[in-house]
């Protein structure tokens, strides 16, 4: 079994979406999530580096799209 990370994340999660999308920046998930994605942080910094900080909200968006295979699509219009 697993342990469970911060706020009862699983790493495994966290791990597999730092590893595809960490290099992300910031700016380009707020663009899909909204201003308040990672507040706090500025929009060139990468995903891997806050993926561990987000909160709740920010963190199961971005799971959630992760999980159902919508995320690389979202981060490539959101790119353009």
């Amino acid at each position: 079994m697993k342990e469970p990370g911060l706020d009862g994340r699983h790493r495994d999660k966290d791990g597999a979406i730092s590893k595809k999308h960490g290099n992300t920046l910031v700016g380009t998930l707020r663009k899909i999530y909204g201003k308040g994605f990672a507040a706090g942080y500025p929009e060139t910094t990468q995903l891997s580096e806050v993926l561990v900080q987000l909160n709740e909200t920010s963190l199961s968006q971005l799971r959630r799209d992760h999980d159902t295979g919508h995320l690389q699509h979202k981060i490539d219009h959101a790119a353009k």
